[in-house]
């Protein structure tokens, strides 16, 4: 091979090596930082509660979570279940919706721009500008709209820094279209 040919080889070599090693590391930030200032969020309901979470298809917006309890039977039994927050945080909303289909909505601001969102409530227990607990009874599952007719269950997203994103509870990622039973470990 030609003194040249491996001179330019081995600079294309070096350089890509240094690219391989640098990638990942400019990559992960990122994420790592998100991941690093997301609270640890439970679910919104009282302990040992099992709640099926489904994320489907033209679900608006995107990644949120629509939470349903069923009885022994399989019957559906959400309505007035207690609804909690699923971090600490100030409460920088609670309203009845007339123009989304949220109906009777909180809006909790954690840490770090993360916020939760709780839609649907028959009834809404804390007003804006109340400091809540992780756990503390913020209001009660419900099937309110405006726009849409519905029936029980709990909207739930998760907000960073005004974009709704795939939801972490209890160490699990809601992915899109994702559907599966969850035992709350909130308040436990």
């Amino acid at each position: 091979m030609p003194r040249r040919t491996r001179r330019m080889l081995a600079a294309v070599t070096g350089a890509g090596a240094a690219l391989a090693v640098a990638a990942p590391v400019a990559v992960a930030a990122p994420q790592d930082a998100a991941a690093a200032g997301r609270p640890a969020f439970k679910m919104p309901f009282r302990c040992g509660q099992t709640w099926v979470g489904s994320n489907w298809d033209g679900h608006s917006p995107l990644h949120s979570v629509d939470w349903n309890h069923y009885d022994a039977n399989g019957t559906p039994d959400d309505f007035g279940r207690k609804v909690l927050a699923s971090a600490y945080g100030t409460v920088v909303a609670s309203y009845y919706s007339t123009t989304t289909g949220y109906g009777n909505t909180i809006v909790i601001q954690h840490k770090n721009g993360w916020q939760t969102r709780y839609a649907h409530l028959s009834a809404r227990l804390v007003g804006t500008g109340a400091q809540v607990s992780r756990g503390q009874l913020i209001g009660k599952v419900g099937k309110s709209s405006a726009k849409y007719t519905i029936t029980p269950h709990l909207h739930y997203e998760q907000i960073l820094n005004g974009s709704t994103v795939v939801a972490v509870v209890q160490g699990f990622a809601w992915k899109d279209f994702t559907k599966r039973g969850q035992i709350s470990n909130n308040a436990c």
